[in-house]
C-alpha cells in the first residue's frame, strides 16, 4: 500500500515537472516590457533628482501615474524643493489611478512638509482602503504622521 502511495507521488510529482517545462523551462507568459522609468528610479536610488527630473521630462510620459509620481517626488526631494509643483504632479498621478499607493504615500509626506495635518491623514485614509492588506506605504505615511505629531508639528527630513 504504501509503495502504491509513493508511486501515485512520485508519477504526479513528474508529470507536473514535465508539464512546467514543456517549453523548454521558459514561462508560458509574453515577457513582460522593460521598465522605461528604470533610469528615473536609478537616478532617484543615489538622490539625483535633478537627473530624475531630466530624465523624466526627456520621456514625456505625462499619461503615466507611475511618471507623474517620480516627477513629484523628483521635485520635493530636489534641492530646491517645489512643493507646490510636486502636488500637481501627485494630484495627477492619482487622477489617473485613484489608489496608486505610491502617491498617496509621497503626498501625504508632502503635506506633512507644508504642514497640512488634515490633508496628510485623508492620504492615510485612502491608503488604509487602497491597501487590501497592511503595505508598506501605509505603515511609512502612518509613522511619519506620529513623528510629526511626536515633533510638535515639525516635519522630518527623513521623509
Amino acid at each position: 500500500m504504501n509503495t502504491a502511495i509513493t508511486r501515485i507521488l512520485i508519477t504526479g510529482a513528474l508529470l507536473f515537472a514535465a508539464s512546467a517545462f514543456a517549453d523548454g523551462g521558459g514561462s508560458s507568459e509574453p515577457p513582460k516590457a522593460p521598465d522605461k522609468l528604470a533610469g528615473v528610479r536609478a537616478q532617484i536610488a543615489v538622490n539625483n533628482f535633478s537627473g530624475a527630473i531630466d530624465e523624466l521630462k526627456r520621456l514625456n510620459d505625462t499619461g503615466n501615474a507611475d511618471w507623474n509620481n517620480l516627477m513629484g517626488f523628483s521635485l520635493r526631494k530636489a534641492p530646491a524643493p517645489d512643493f507646490a509643483e510636486a502636488e500637481k504632479f501627485y494630484n495627477e498621478a492619482l487622477r489617473i489611478d485613484p489608489k496608486h499607493r505610491g502617491a498617496l504615500e509621497y503626498s501625504g509626506e508632502l503635506y506633512l512638509q507644508t504642514g497640512d495635518l488634515a490633508k496628510a491623514e485623508q492620504r492615510l485614509a485612502a491608503l488604509d482602503k487602497a491597501c487590501f492588506l497592511p503595505c508598506a506605504e501605509y505603515s511609512d505615511l502612518k509613522k511619519a504622521i506620529a513623528q510629526y505629531k511626536a515633533n510638535g508639528g515639525k516635519a522630518s527630513s527623513s521623509y
